[in-house]
């Protein structure tokens, strides 16, 4: 027990520093997109992930999972979004054995189409819809980044992604606008943003209760036309234990596995919040989801149901997850399918 005291004690540290250096930075950030998160599993957990996540969906959580794996994995998700957007991401890991595991993602947002208004001639001059000009725009974005993540031990995990990132608010172009004089000007609608995932994983050794922290989206400030704001920095420190299953904190059984999960998750623009997830599984071929987001404006509780099935030499996977938003939002639907070969 006091070797598992000394085994968490430091991430939960780590949390505490990170909390007050975050907090100095507390404002906007650039790239709001990096904040929604797919993976059907993670979320329907309520994103208390940082621990569980392992493989292909690891790229998106924390990298130190791609270790956990001695295959290939590949993961796609869909995501319905408020307001017509539209987010798909692909992921791709594999495992070289000694020298370590390979991942990769390419993540797209498509923010739907957009009506253009201006307020200065010509536009509609109409007091029922003032400043449309009739035509329409269609913002988006895309991320395509590398993970590579090693076992330090039989215990300790660590990985690094590499990311880039691209953000068009108004088709890619030039845009007309008025600087602080009220003079013309055009500017640029769009910015570019590399950044970089860190990660470690670490299993205690006791029963099953395995603990893991992640640092996302550190890099350089995004700049658009003349301003400049900083990524959506955040930190995840998280534990995870099963419950119920092989080796198990109470429960022994080889039928049934219950995991429960729970993140700190700290964002360099918002106060600390909290991530707490629950997972049923039965005979390794169908799970139960259940989470919570605390903290949050819209978010809360989110639900979901995975299935599995064995196909020869491939493990397939379809996970869907439900979180409701508040009444002028609606929901979210997010739909996984993997394969493991």
């Amino acid at each position: 027990m006091k070797k598992l005291l000394f085994s968490i004690l430091p991430f939960f540290a780590v949390s505490v520093l990170a909390t007050t250096a975050f907090s100095q930075k507390v404002g906007s950030t650039s790239m709001q997109f990096l904040k929604v998160m797919p993976c059907a599993r993670a979320t329907a957990m309520g994103e208390a992930y940082s621990v569980l996540a392992s493989g292909a969906e690891a790229v998106f959580w924390n990298p130190a999972g791609l270790a956990l794996i001695d295959n290939s994995e590949v993961s796609m998700t869909y995501l319905n979004w408020i307001f017509d957007t539209q987010q798909g991401a692909l992921s791709f890991a594999t495992s070289f054995e000694s020298f370590g595991n390979i991942g990769v993602q390419v993540q797209y947002v498509d923010f739907g189409e957009i009506e253009e208004a201006k307020w200065t001639a010509p536009y509609n001059q109409s007091t029922e819809y003032p400043g449309l000009t009739g035509n329409t725009f269609r913002p988006f974005t895309y991320l395509v980044g590398v993970s590579y993540a090693n076992r330090l031990t039989d215990k300790f995990t660590v990985g690094l992604t590499a990311k880039y990132a691209h953000e068009s608010l108004y088709n890619g172009s030039m845009a007309e606008t008025f600087d602080s004089r009220k003079n013309p000007v055009t500017v640029k609608t769009w910015a570019n943003g590399l950044m970089f995932d860190f990660g470690i994983g670490y299993n205690t050794g006791f029963r099953s209760i395995r603990i893991g922290a992640a640092v996302q989206n550190f890099g350089a400030d995004v700049k658009y036309a003349g301003e400049a704001n900083p990524l959506p920095l955040s930190l995840r420190v998280g534990i995870a234990t099963d419950v119920m299953g092989h080796d198990a904190l109470f429960f022994e059984s080889e039928e049934s596995r219950l995991s429960l999960a729970f993140d700190l998750f700290q964002p360099n623009d918002y106060a600390q919040q909290a991530h707490m997830g629950m997972e049923y599984e039965f005979s390794n071929l169908v799970a139960l989801r259940v989470g919570y987001k605390a903290n949050y404006d819209a978010d809360g509780i989110v639900a979901g149901i995975g299935l599995k099935h064995r196909l020869t030499d491939m493990k397939l996977s379809v996970d869907y997850s439900y979180g409701s938003l508040d009444y002028n939002l609606g929901s979210v639907h997010r739909i996984t399918i993997g394969a493991g070969f």
